[in-house]
């Protein structure tokens, strides 16, 4: 089954999956301000920086505890570990990515992203509603590790040996700039593949022969072992449901930049050459 569904596949559906809407906004405003706004109609809000993430350090957005998620579970009435999701966020399914994978992680087996999200909801003529959906009584029990994932060390291996994907800008990836982080750069042997390059211009994901093409471009020819990292670990999922679209596995370093750059002893690399031959 593809992790991403259109609107004609998701109004076709029944029963009717929980709906998740998990619109963020890095640097502002608050995403439960677009919610209230107007959202799918019986759509939950999960809030990626205190639902999706713990409390920062290291790294800006590590993550959740079980407790935590279980806690998000039954307020959205997901009460098995095959309860249908669909997540999505206002249209280029960033922060609806980090969703879907931390929702897996911890124990959910059908999770989908709305291709194009909120903005491809409206381009279908679809109407949004500012009504809440009452809080569940009851819900799964999360347990993490059903996803693999990378520690620092782990990414630098990957990095050595395999294919290590950045996912931030260009600009960032060299060390040219840095909004969000104390340290600029990236891991030494990574691969620059900006995460924004995977969807077009409406926010829909490529399709999945453009994705392979992009991606063997980048040396991701299923031979080598693939992870992805970013600053924080939202994007990198998203770069994470790009290549599963392809039919190419990766794995996450959820601690990602803002991790990694926290322990002085490891390398930092500027410029946009990723130093391998």
């Amino acid at each position: 089954m593809s992790p991403l569904i259109t609107v004609d596949e998701l109004r076709a559906l029944d029963p009717a999956p929980v709906l998740v809407d998990v619109t963020w906004n890095l640097a502002g405003p608050p995403g439960k301000e677009a919610y209230d706004a107007g959202h799918l109609p019986g759509a939950y809000f999960v809030d990626l920086d205190t639902e999706l993430a713990g409390p920062p350090g290291p790294g800006r957005h590590p993550l959740p505890d079980a407790t935590t998620v279980t806690a998000t579970f039954e307020r959205l009435g997901v009460t098995a570990a095959d309860t249908p999701v669909v997540v999505y966020d206002a249209a280029n399914s960033m922060a609806a990515a980090r969703a879907r994978w931390i929702f897996r992680y911890f124990g959910l087996t059908d999770v989908r992203v709305l291709d194009g999200g909120l903005a491809a909801w409206q381009a279908a003529g679809q109407l949004l509603t500012t009504e809440v959906p009452p809080a569940g009584t009851r819900g799964f029990t999360a347990a993490p590790g059903h996803l693999p994932v990378l520690d620092a060390d782990g990414a630098a291996a990957v990095a050595e040996k395999g294919v290590l994907l950045d996912a931030r800008a260009p600009e960032r990836f060299a060390g040219e700039v840095e909004p969000m982080d104390p340290v600029a750069g990236h891991i030494p042997g990574a691969i620059n593949a900006p995460t924004t390059a995977n969807v077009d211009d409406t926010g829909r994901f490529l399709p999945a022969a453009e994705l392979r093409t992009r991606f063997a471009g980048l040396g991701v020819t299923g031979d080598a072992e693939v992870a992805v990292y970013c600053g924080s670990g939202v994007t990198a999922a998203h770069e994470a449901l790009a290549l599963e679209s392809a039919g190419l596995p990766a794995t996450v370093y959820i601690g990602s930049w803002s991790e990694w750059i926290t322990d002085p002893s490891r390398p930092v690399a500027t410029g946009k050459d990723t130093g391998k031959d």
